[in-house]
């Protein structure tokens, strides 16, 4: 069993409630007397993550990553950018050209306008806030070809190291970035335009659900840039008010 798996196996049953295993003593021969039904020892959960460990570890522990088809046409890693104590992180879907070029998430045409949103909701607001401030990192590591959207088992296996990542930072809240990273964090199989704009929990974190950049740019009225406006400006007052 890999560790993905493993990994996969303690969160469904922590999710379900259990804090413990049991784990069978293994039989023992015996020579002259049949042997004793073998023991149960109980056993704590392991944490799904290391104790108190750093983002550097992760992007360590990533390496020079081969856990699934990603790696096969992808040029960088793409683990995060900003700033690693940040009370908020933003959470899109993945790298795409110019992000895998240089191996920093959103620096695109898409990255341009999440900046231009981020710190122009700021000064609008009255609030000294600029990018590197913010932490910004994806569901998945590596670009998908042709800028597909990842699929359920590789979201499944780049999310542990999102999840290991958010869990390092413990932001106040959390913005999940259109549809693939709403239902990264989320688990649900909603659209989009049903959640965005409402606050979600991902374990005990506030998320603020909203449309990804590449959509707004592809969108033609202002109904949605107004929408994600509104949103953006509930959650920079939720997180540095």
């Amino acid at each position: 069993m890999t560790p993905e798996q493993i990994r996969s196996y303690l969160e469904f049953y922590k999710d379900l409630g259990f804090d413990s295993i049991y784990k069978r003593e293994p039989k023992i021969k015996a020579v002259a007397a049949p042997a004793p039904a073998p023991a149960e020892t109980l056993f704590p959960l392991p944490a799904l993550q290391p104790v108190d460990e750093t983002l550097e570890q992760i992007r360590l522990d990533i390496g020079d990553c081969k856990r699934c088809r990603l790696c096969e046409a992808r040029n960088s890693i793409v683990f995060g950018v900003g700033n690693e104590k940040s009370p908020l992180v933003f959470v899109g879907e993945g790298p795409g050209a110019d992000e895998d070029a240089q191996g920093i998430p959103f620096v695109g045409r898409a990255g341009q306008l999440l900046t231009q949103m981020i710190e122009g909701t700021a000064a609008k607001e009255g609030m000294a806030i600029k990018r590197a401030d913010i932490y910004i990192c994806n569901v998945v590591k590596c670009r998908p070809p042709e800028n597909r959207t990842p699929q359920p088992d590789e979201m499944q296996i780049c999310g542990q190291f999102l999840y290991r990542q958010l869990l390092t930072i413990k932001p106040k809240a959390i913005c999940a970035l259109g549809g693939t990273a709403m239902k990264a964090l989320l688990n649900t199989k909603d659209g989009i335009t049903k959640l965005r704009g409402q606050w979600q929990k991902w374990h005990d974190i506030p998320v603020m659900v909203t449309y990804h950049p590449s959509y707004l740019l592809r969108q033609y009225n202002q109904q949605a840039k107004r929408e994600a406006w509104e949103d953006l400006k509930a959650l920079l007052h939720f997180v540095y008010d």
